[in-house]
C-alpha cells in the first residue's frame, strides 16, 4: 500500500515546514543522494528533532519524493497559465503540457536525477507510478479533459507511460532528446486512436454471447412472412 504523508490534515506549521525541508533537501541531494541521510540532513538544517522528522515525514524519503513531484506539477501548471489550451489541438496541448512538466523538474535537475534513481528502485516503483498518474491527471485537466468513463483512466495511463521515460530522458539526455521522444510517442498514440476509431472491438464479444445464447436457447425462429393473396 502506498502511504503518503498528506493522508491526514496538515497544520500550517506542517505545510510550511514541508516546503523548507524540501528546499534543504534539493540543495543537499547532489551530495547525499535521495535517502534517509538526506531526510535527516534536511530536517537538521531546519532544527527538527528525530521526533519532528517522524511526524512530518513518516515515510522518509518517499514522502520527500512526493513533495518534489507535486512541487514540479504545480510549477508546470503555473507555467501553462499563459497557454490557452482551447486554441490548440489535443496533440499540441499534450506536447506543451509534458514540456512544461519536464522543464519544471529541470529547474532542480540534480535533485530530480537523485529522486528518479530512488523511484526506480523496485521497492519504490509503486510510488513512481502513482506520482506519474497524479502528474498525468493534472496535465489532462489543464488540457480540458472532462471524461468520467473508462477514457478517464486510459488517458492517464497512456500519458503516465509517456511521462516516466520522458522525464528520465530530460534529466539524463537533455531537452532535445526528451522532446523528440515525446513527439514520437504522441504521434504513435494518435495513429493508434485513429486506427481504433474504425474498429468494432465489441464485435467478437457479441459473436461469442450470441453463440452461447443459441446453444442454450436454440436459434430464434424467423417469423413467416404473410402469404400474398392471388
Amino acid at each position: 500500500m502506498i502511504q503518503i504523508a498528506d493522508t491526514v490534515p496538515k497544520t500550517d506549521w506542517a505545510s510550511r515546514m514541508e516546503q523548507v525541508v524540501l528546499d534543504a533537501a534539493i540543495e543537499r541531494a547532489p551530495a547525499l543522494g535521495w535517502n534517509s541521510r538526506l531526510v535527516r540532513a534536511a530536517c537538521e538544517a531546519n532544527g527538527l528533532s528525530l521526533g519532528d522528522e517522524e511526524l512530518l515525514l513518516p515515510n522518509g524519503a518517499r514522502d520527500l519524493a512526493v513533495l518534489l513531484s507535486r512541487r514540479h506539477d504545480a510549477k508546470a501548471l503555473k507555467a501553462l497559465e499563459a497557454t490557452p489550451p482551447e486554441t490548440m489541438k489535443i496533440r499540441e496541448r499534450i506536447a506543451a503540457a509534458v514540456s512544461a512538466r519536464m522543464e519544471a523538474g529541470a529547474e532542480d535537475l540534480e535533485a530530480a536525477k537523485r529522486c528518479a534513481g530512488f523511484l526506480a528502485l523496485p521497492t519504490n516503483m509503486d510510488l513512481g507510478f502513482k506520482l506519474a498518474w497524479e502528474s498525468a491527471d493534472d496535465l489532462w485537466r489543464w488540457a480540458g479533459d472532462t471524461a468520467t468513463d473508462q477514457n478517464h483512466y486510459s488517458k492517464r495511463a497512456i500519458l503516465g507511460g509517456i511521462l516516466i521515460p520522458a522525464l528520465t530522458m530530460r534529466w539524463f539526455d537533455g531537452r532535445e532528446a526528451a522532446e523528440a521522444f515525446v513527439a514520437r510517442r504522441i504521434e504513435n498514440v494518435m495513429a493508434f486512436e485513429k486506427w481504433k476509431a474504425g474498429k468494432d472491438f465489441d464485435a467478437p464479444i457479441k459473436a461469442v454471447t450470441d453463440a452461447l445464447g443459441r446453444l442454450r436457447y436454440g436459434a430464434k425462429e424467423e417469423t413467416p412472412s404473410a402469404e400474398k393473396s392471388d
